[in-house]
């Protein structure tokens, strides 16, 4: 387990465990959440010592979203020249990459919800392959709140996830959208009666997911992605690369072996990566 200040991270079996751990404040998201969620995530994507995540988080409510404080104090938005305007843009997009890092990363990240899943909260979720959420869980657009516009990801990944007249519903009004309508929209795969029973069950996923070929989760993960802003056809033609290039007949062979004796296959892992600045 790392020393974090915002998070408990641990992997078992495969399966990285990502908590946020600061329910007095309601998880909300100051600079140190965000400096210590890229550390983890370049981490585990370089590591390939887990083969799903899964972010849960502890108290009443998953994340109350950003600190405004933090735009009082350590943060300054200088709306008062176009050198400060054009740095806003700037700052925006270093944030915005750290919730990429979630939709890049080499494993499915599946998110365990639960109470309010608010702001910069639904931009993180956004970014996750899958969303487990308890009853009393529900999702706002919290920024048209504070007069702003959604500005880390949530209005360019919502309308992929849910019909755009809720969409702009949520964006335009800063409603609350409820778990069971989350459901009903597809938004949530499923909806649990307590915060234990949504972790549960996003954890049972995680486990299904870590007993399949690494490298078949993730070339899965990179067709369904590419083909979310792509055309079919493009789609299709790279879908051709990805398989010649990832293929693997002992993979099949042992996945077919293992069905007919009724056992866990075995598989390897993704390779660990390094990046050539770590080079000598």
């Amino acid at each position: 387990m790392q020393n974090l200040s915002c998070f408990d991270l641990t992997i078992n079996d495969a399966i990285a465990h990502l908590v946020l751990k600061r329910p007095e404040a309601m998880n909300t998201m100051n600079p140190t959440f965000w400096r210590e969620l890229d550390q983890v995530l370049g981490d585990l994507h370089k590591s390939a010592l887990a083969r799903a995540l899964v972010i849960s988080s502890t108290g009443k409510h998953f994340s109350a979203g950003m600190a405004l404080d933090t735009f009082a104090g350590a943060i300054t938005m200088d709306d008062q020249s176009a050198e400060g305007r054009a740095a806003i843009f700037d700052l925006l997009t270093d944030m915005q990459a750290t919730f990429t890092r979630l939709e890049k990363l080499r494993m499915p990240v599946i998110a365990a919800i639960q109470g309010g899943c608010i702001g910069g909260a639904v931009d993180m979720v956004t970014a996750c392959c899958l969303r487990y959420a308890s009853a009393d869980a529900f999702f706002c657009v919290q920024e048209i709140n504070i007069g702003m516009v959604a500005d880390v990801g949530t209005l360019q990944r919502l309308p992929k996830l849910l019909p755009m007249a809720l969409v702009k519903e949520l964006a335009y009004t800063g409603r609350r959208l409820s778990a069971q309508r989350a459901l009903a929209h597809g938004f949530v795969n499923e909806v649990l009666d307590s915060a234990e029973a949504t972790l549960a069950a996003a954890m049972a996923c995680a486990r299904d997911i870590a007993a399949k070929p690494a490298v078949a989760i993730w070339g899965s993960k990179q067709a369904i992605d590419y083909a979310r802003d792509h055309s079919v056809d493009d789609s299709l033609r790279q879908m051709g690369w990805l398989q010649g290039a990832i293929w693997s007949n002992r993979h099949v062979g042992e996945a077919v072996a293992a069905m007919k004796d009724k056992r866990a296959g075995q598989f390897p892992d993704l390779a660990p990566l390094r990046s050539f600045r770590e080079l000598d």
